[in-house]
């Protein structure tokens, strides 16, 4: 038999209040006891009663206390994994700064070939217009370049 829907609304009635506060307590100390036992987790549960002046501590103070300072060491010693919004976006701005950066060196790339290529087909000298460093950055790539055409007609042998 299906249960109805329950009206998530503050019980107006007191006695049913209680008996339904209740009820859910003992319910969701059952859950984290299940959640101890099967998931092998450390939890502890504190429930501050509007019907009791006492706070409830499951399993019982010493150890919820024993879980929260694990829980406060583990969140200070570990900030690899915990990471804060502010943290996460400057990460985030690393790696898109670092992708920039590979996409100019390659796009840089490109342009020298393609600039080499153009004068090539053009029979045109191509050092005419370069500064000194170009020219040496020219040569640096006509070398990487006869060192691929080489390792490439090494495979081929």
């Amino acid at each position: 038999m299906a249960r109805r829907k329950v009206k998530l609304a503050l019980i107006p009635d007191d006695s049913a209040r209680k008996a339904s506060y209740n009820k859910r307590k003992k319910g969701l100390l059952k859950k984290v006891s299940e959640l101890t036992i099967l998931c092998d987790v450390p939890a502890c549960a504190i429930i501050s009663s509007p019907f009791d002046s006492r706070t409830e501590v499951w399993p019982h103070p010493e150890g919820a206390n024993k879980i929260i300072e694990r829980f406060q060491n583990l969140s200070v010693k570990d900030e690899t994994r915990n990471v804060s919004h502010e943290r996460f976006i400057m990460q985030t701005i690393a790696k898109a700064r670092d992708k920039l950066r590979k996409l100019k060196y390659e796009n840089h790339e490109q342009e020298w070939d393609l600039f080499m290529l153009m004068k090539l087909q053009a029979n045109n000298n191509i050092l005419d217009g370069l500064t000194t460093e170009e020219v040496k950055d020219l040569g640096k790539r006509a070398e990487k370049k006869l060192k691929e055409v080489d390792e490439k007609i090494d495979t081929l042998d």
